[in-house]
């Protein structure tokens, strides 16, 4: 096998890695089939994607129909763990936890990379993985286009339509009021008018990613996607993108996430509110949130991250009685929380991380009677927690990690009777180590010094 794979790295990495521990008769076959394709000693690409083709094989159905997702993404870009994780979740109806195995599998196969930082383990068992992100070769990513997208493009279970210019081929206007098959479907354009979207019918389509690098309108079609259950819009523009032709999301009755990306999101925040199913919302690099008054009350899942210019966070925002993720990251300016976030009394998971602005907790956390896990992590400027702290008795999970101003706790958290972890730096340790010996012998203190990095930066 060895010798068939001409000593390429990436071809002995990959299909090494699929054999591992398998058997003799396994090896075999895996040698016959490489055999069969053509020569790669001069990485010739059909002939690796050959090659590669043998380590799909070792996979399940679902698991390599996951794999198969990963061709419609851009290649060179770092992808949001938890937009795939959505399309396993609500496309290929896989449970959260199981569409993460496939994942992690996925990576041990060297099929792919996950970047995250060490603080993000413990979120993984409440369904969040904010800080995780996907990468692959871009021979990875062909293979998985290869294999993935049929030449009949009526009927192939995925589609992608790539990018041409600054407007769509004038090949698909040969497909218009023709319905398409396709379960996922994903768009690379530059700016788009109106007019220059066809009539096309993709009433089959589950997740639509749309990627665009400037501002444009929506596709008119959007309006006759009625299976459609996820959603994502995002620019890879140096600035903001603002999107137009918005009506058409108020009949995407069935749409379960929204993932939006260096937006301007207040627009399209209003007609989201719209959206009665709509249990997900995520919004990264994006501008213009402050003003956004109310939001979907059946929200489950809320996320908010590396928005620069956010100062404050709207009061409405704390009105979400079903929310049980929480998560706002890496916003600079903002200086405080709302007072009333205590109303989300439904949270199991609250994230607020990278947040060196924050300089306090409003006392009204402590009416978070469901809430199990609890993120501070670098938040530079946070100088105390509340007394009400301690009202959290269903709190296990704490990360406080790189709170370098925070230099006391309060006596409350002595009746956190159900904190089993505590990440934090040496200074607060030893004050856990006594709450540990006082009234919470169960606690594991995890002594953690601080990390950088800026790996979110390099897409």
């Amino acid at each position: 096998v060895q010798e068939e794979c001409d000593g390429l790295p990436l071809a002995l990495k990959v299909i090494g890695s699929s054999l591992h521990r398998e058997s003799h008769v396994v090896w075999k076959r895996a040698k016959s089939k490489i055999c069969q394709g053509e020569s790669i000693s001069d990485y010739h690409k059909e002939g690796l994607l050959r090659l590669l083709e043998t380590s799909i094989d070792f996979l399940d159905d679902v698991t390599r129909e996951c794999f198969l997702d990963l061709g419609l993404f851009p290649e060179d870009r770092k992808i949001y763990a938890n937009a795939l994780l959505d399309i396993w979740v609500y496309v290929r109806k896989i449970e959260w936890h199981n569409a993460f195995v496939i994942l992690s599998k996925l990576a041990s196969r060297n099929l792919l990379n996950l970047t995250t930082n060490l603080g993000s383990q413990a979120a993984i068992s409440y369904g969040n993985v904010s800080e995780l992100y996907v990468s692959l070769h871009d021979v990875m990513r062909d293979l998985a286009l290869y294999l993935g997208v049929q030449d009949n493009v009526l009927h192939t279970k995925r589609l992608l339509i790539p990018r041409n210019e600054n407007s769509l081929s004038q090949k698909w206007e040969l497909f218009n009021n023709i319905a398409f098959d396709a379960q996922i479907l994903a768009i690379h354009t530059g700016p788009m008018e109106e007019k220059q979207w066809y009539d096309m019918n993709f009433s089959e389509t589950e997740a639509l990613l749309l990627f665009t690098s400037s501002d444009y309108f929506l596709p008119p079609f959007l309006k006759s996607m009625k299976k459609l259950k996820f959603l994502m819009v995002c620019n890879h523009g140096p600035k903001r993108a603002t999107m137009k032709g918005l009506d058409a999301l108020s009949s995407l009755i069935q749409l379960k996430s929204v993932r939006l990306e260096s937006l301007s999101a207040h627009p399209i925040q209003n007609h989201c509110k719209a959206l009665e199913n709509l249990e997900k919302l995520s919004l990264s690099l994006c501008e213009g949130f402050e003003h956004t008054s109310t939001f979907n009350i059946k929200l489950k899942d809320f996320n908010l991250d590396h928005c620069s210019n956010l100062e404050a966070l709207p009061l409405g925002i704390c009105y979400m009685p079903s929310a049980q993720i929480w998560s706002i990251s890496n916003c600079h300016l903002v200086q405080q929380l709302p007072y009333d976030i205590g109303n989300l009394s439904s949270l199991r998971m609250l994230r607020l991380s990278a947040l060196p602005s924050l300089r306090a907790l409003p006392p009204s956390i402590g009416k978070l009677g469901r809430l199990e896990y609890l993120d501070i992590s670098l938040c530079e400027g946070l100088r105390e927690l509340p007394e009400e702290i301690g009202q959290l008795k269903k709190l296990s999970e704490f990360d406080m990690r790189e709170c370098s101003s925070l230099r006391r706790l309060p006596r409350t958290v002595c009746e956190l009777s159900s904190l089993k972890h505590v990440v934090c730096d040496d200074k607060l340790g030893n004050q856990w180590f006594q709450a540990k010996s006082f009234s919470i012998p169960g606690l594991k203190v995890e002594i953690m010094e601080a990390q950088f990095g800026l790996d979110w930066l390099d897409d």
